[in-house]
């Protein structure tokens, strides 16, 4: 009877309505992240086009980069006001989402094509971010040692990748000239676009701000931990880029672009959003993300690395798959903290 009067208790205090300004709070953060995103990556990508950079160079970074700056700011505002498990659970959420949710969902729309050439460098280096990730996070803490680390190792695949591609065109980089391709995004006068860069990158930072400011009240109210709405609200909600860019992509027949999106969005989450916060503001591992939530994203990029070498595409149906077990995660989280 105990313990059934306290999953009564968890589920009111879940559904319970949070103080509404911390609730406004949350949600103008993240509309300013959405919206400074797109401005940023419009304003970013625009920049470039004015000056002949190539369309490889435009996906592989700039969207790469862009798609990823929620999850950025929004990490490095919570490392800096002393929330590392928002900070942590925003970087290991996000690419549990990523896989389970948008790469679910794109595959619903239609069934996501898997590039061989594309798979074996950027699945090997994922899989290789990926262990690291889940060494750093059972060691306890992330000092800036690791975040240089991590931070080296993006860089040293950004120049790989741009030399191979340099030398010879390869079907992995025909998935980055397609990622910039899809954003229709065409040279604009330098004025206007870097005014639409700045404002993006103002509206990410209040944004991001906002967002941390109501999701640490709002666990405070709850009585739950700041790594479990790291993990949930604030996950989804900064990789809303990464959702709208892969089921519009999946929608015009780009299905290699929502894959790409992806993976190269996690790459950029492990090595180049939790290096950086760690080099600016080491972390402290919360125990329930060691314990649980690290194996669940290492469980979901094992299980994306499985879809994608059999038959060369994720189908409808393991889309499905995808959905319905991160829902499972949800619910799983709930109980947890029940």
């Amino acid at each position: 009877m105990a313990s059934t009067t306290t999953w009564k208790s968890s589920i009111c205090a879940w559904v319970a309505l949070p103080d509404i300004l911390d609730a406004l709070y949350l949600l103008l953060g993240f509309a300013g992240l959405i919206v400074g995103g797109e401005w940023l990556v419009r304003g970013a990508v625009s920049i470039a086009r004015r000056f002949d950079v190539s369309p490889m160079v435009i996906g592989l970074t700039l969207v790469g980069f862009g798609t990823s700056m929620p999850e950025l700011v929004t990490s490095l505002q919570a490392a800096m006001v002393g929330s590392p498990g928002i900070a942590l659970g925003n970087v290991i959420g996000s690419n549990i989402a990523n896989i389970l949710l948008i790469l679910g969902a794109a595959a619903l729309v239609a069934p996501i094509l898997v590039s061989r050439d594309a798979f074996r460098r950027d699945g090997g280096m994922l899989t290789l971010a990926t262990l690291l990730c889940v060494g750093l996070v059972l060691s306890g803490s992330i000092n800036r040692l690791s975040g240089a680390a991590l931070l080296a190792c993006l860089l040293a695949y950004l120049i790989v990748t741009l030399t191979i591609e340099r030398r010879r065109s390869t079907a992995a980089g025909a998935v980055y000239d397609a990622e910039a391709d899809s954003l229709g995004i065409e040279p604009d006068n330098l004025p206007r676009a870097s005014g639409l860069l700045l404002l993006g990158l103002l509206a990410t930072i209040i944004g991001a701000r906002l967002l941390v400011s109501g999701a640490v009240s709002i666990a405070t109210e709850l009585g739950i931990s700041e790594a479990v709405i790291g993990l949930t609200i604030v996950a989804i909600g900064t990789s809303m880029p990464e959702l709208v860019t892969s089921v519009i992509a999946a929608r015009k027949g780009q299905s290699d672009v929502a894959f790409g999106n992806v993976v190269g969005s996690n790459l950029f989450n492990i090595l180049g959003i939790l290096g950086t916060t760690a080099l600016v503001k080491p972390l402290t591992v919360p125990p329930i993300i060691a314990s649980q939530d690290i194996w669940v994203m290492l469980a979901a990029t094992i299980l994306l690395l499985w879809l994608s070498i059999t038959g060369w595409r994720i189908t409808r149906r393991e889309g499905a798959v995808l959905v319905i077990a991160y829902m499972a995660y949800l619910v799983f989280l709930l109980v947890s903290v029940s």
